[in-house]
């Protein structure tokens, strides 16, 4: 399993950024998929997942402001981040799994690509 994600960047507060992931390897269709973010010194946090049907989950702090898309026909999934914060600062990393339940725990996840909000 591959799953190589890209549009990381450095923005300023406010800004925009979409950040996309290209999965191999699997049955696309078949995994649900998700994205995840480290922030320098914490623990892996979940931000969004989508689930095979087009159902989305959001965490608290993004709710709102993040939507995640996911385009079978491209392998790919979605995360559109408006209204950055310097707290979103973080790398930021696609995951894939059958269930969005046990994604963090066992599903696949690819490297990462930093995100920088600056104040």
């Amino acid at each position: 399993v591959q799953l190589q994600a890209s549009g990381g960047g450095y923005v300023q507060t406010g800004g925009t950024l979409r950040l996309s992931c290209t999965a191999s390897g699997i049955t696309f269709a078949g995994y649900a998929m998700g994205w995840f973010r480290q922030a320098p010194g914490k623990e892996r946090e979940f931000v969004s997942a989508i689930s095979r049907s087009g159902n989305t989950q959001y965490a608290d702090s993004v709710k709102d402001r993040f939507t995640i898309s996911r385009d079978n026909a491209k392998n790919s999934v979605y995360l559109q981040m408006n209204n950055l914060k310097p707290e979103d600062t973080a790398v930021y990393f696609c995951a894939a799994d059958l269930a969005i339940a046990t994604m963090s725990t066992i599903g696949h996840f690819g490297q990462g690509t930093l995100v920088t909000v600056s104040s």
